[in-house]
């Protein structure tokens, strides 16, 4: 494909940047929505909740509809589902038409992701081309991440809260003409297009308890009984899930994959960078608004640095695990996450933004990118082309789970420990910044446990090479347009 790639490098970025950006910015307008909607709480929750509900709970499927019936069809009709559940988003006339519409765009990204991932992977050949172009997919989710703190306070400040809905349209429809004439259509023509119907039920089910549950755990409170509850009931059905795929001729999810080590290790490692990466960017945008004082506006601005420097960081990641293997950049990448979270933990109730904030966000900022970009070439390496859509849809299933988890849990440790400082008296000021320095201590332990997956990674290139016989052995030529 010549240089035709890196022009289709170029759509699929941008299709994922729209993608992570709508987690992020509608949490900008939240204000606006609930004046002019008159929404609950408990509503403006799911304005956001929503949207992670459906896109984390069917990445799974998605990848594996990607693999069956064509990356590039799917690609196709998740963008123009996205696009139109925009447009819905900001003409929504209430409260609950906004949530309806924002499980739509989950749906849409779904379907979407997981087959510009696979048609990321199947358009580069394994190697340093893959790792440079998994390098700029790595640097605009972090872009994307943390982007909504810039873009969404001019778009809600200015023509209103709509805006950051409005901004997908005129940008889905320009790709979508764009993408009909440049990506290739592949898919896995080695088997019949048939669907594991009983794993799709069981393991969709479970993923969408699993989401739902951590997403509601911080106001339940995480050892209530419904919590416990539906935590079990997701077990179940994910076990139920593998019993299934164990026996099913066409299973959804081949439990061969499962085989490497190597596979399982880094969507672990990624689950906890993206909780350490989610978790403190909630926390901090929380600390920048609510103890120094910050607009939206000037928070976003005052953060910038982070996905700028994470741009970096995949950058210069993607060269190095070429070089040193995906074991060594992913654990110095979580070394430095360990020492963001010690600088913030360190954070003051009448601190600045020069003294608390950017010495951990010039840490944070490379970090992010590199350990993205480490574990997602570690996810992806050595998969066979068949199952390219499946290894997508695990690697962004794994973000997307790590990343409501590590927001749910500094979420509630931050205001359980703020409530206990105010019960005792504390000044509020003082207090939100004590839960705030609580949360950051805790986080200290996601990059930790990311370390220990990193260990995981390495391993003798002999075992290595055996499993990827296993599991990952070229197949006959793909069925392509």
């Amino acid at each position: 494909m010549g240089s035709h790639r890196w022009k289709l490098l170029a759509v699929l970025c941008s299709v994922y940047f729209m993608v992570i950006l709508d987690a992020a910015i509608v949490r900008v307008a939240v204000p606006s929505i609930e004046r002019e909607l008159h929404m609950s709480a408990e509503g403006l929750q799911w304005v956001a909740n929503a949207y992670m509900l459906t896109f984390g709970a069917l990445l799974l499927l998605g990848g594996r509809m990607a693999d069956l019936l064509g990356r590039r069809r799917l690609f196709l009709a998740g963008l123009s589902v996205f696009t139109l559940a925009s447009l819905l988003c900001g003409l929504a006339p209430s409260g609950a038409a906004l949530i309806a519409f924002r499980a739509v765009q989950g749906l849409g990204a779904a379907a979407m992701t997981p087959a510009a991932l696979s048609t990321l992977m199947t358009s580069f050949p394994e190697g340093a081309e893959r790792n440079k172009a998994i390098g700029v997919w790595g640097a605009v989710g972090g872009l994307g991440a943390t982007a909504g703190w810039v873009i969404g306070g001019p778009l809600v400040d200015g023509p209103g809260w709509q805006w950051v809905f409005y901004i997908n349209v005129p940008l889905g429809l320009l790709l979508l003409a764009v993408a009909a004439r440049l990506l290739p259509e592949s898919r896995d023509g080695s088997t019949a297009r048939s669907f594991d119907v009983p794993g799709v039920l069981a393991v969709t089910s479970a993923l969408v308890l699993l989401m739902y549950t951590l997403v509601e755990a911080p106001s339940v409170g995480w050892g209530s009984a419904r919590t416990i509850g539906l935590f079990a009931i997701a077990a179940t059905l994910l076990a139920s899930f593998v019993v299934i795929e164990s026996r099913a001729k066409a299973p959804l999810m081949p439990l061969r994959i499962l085989r490497s080590r190597r596979l399982v290790a880094a969507n672990v490692g990624l689950g906890f960078a993206a909780a350490s990466i989610y978790g403190m960017s909630f926390i901090l945008a929380l600390y920048g608004q609510e103890v120094l004082g910050y607009s939206a506006l000037q928070f976003g601005f005052a953060g910038l640095v982070l996905p700028l420097t994470a741009g970096v960081g995949a950058a210069v990641a993607q060269s190095l695990v070429t070089k040193v293997g995906s074991a060594r950049v992913s654990a110095v990448s979580m070394v430095f996450l360990i020492v963001g979270f010690v600088l913030l933990a360190g954070v003051s109730a009448d601190g600045s933004y020069v003294a608390d904030m950017l010495p951990a966000l010039l840490v944070f900022g490379p970090a992010l990118g590199a350990s993205f970009t480490a574990y997602s070439i570690a996810t992806l390496g050595g998969v066979r082309e068949r199952d390219a859509g499946l290894a997508s849809g695990l690697n962004n299933t794994f973000e997307q789970i790590g990343g409501a988890f590590g927001t749910a849990v500094l979420a509630t440790i931050a205001t359980a420990h703020t409530d206990v400082l105010v019960r005792a008296h504390v000044p509020v000021h003082a207090a939100l910044n004590g839960g705030f320095q609580t949360a950051f201590a805790v986080g200290i332990a996601f990059p930790v446990l990311g370390l220990l997956a990193s260990g995981f990674l390495a391993g003798r290139r002999r075992r290595r090479r055996s499993l990827r016989a296993d599991c990952f052995e070229p197949l006959p030529a793909v069925a392509s347009k």
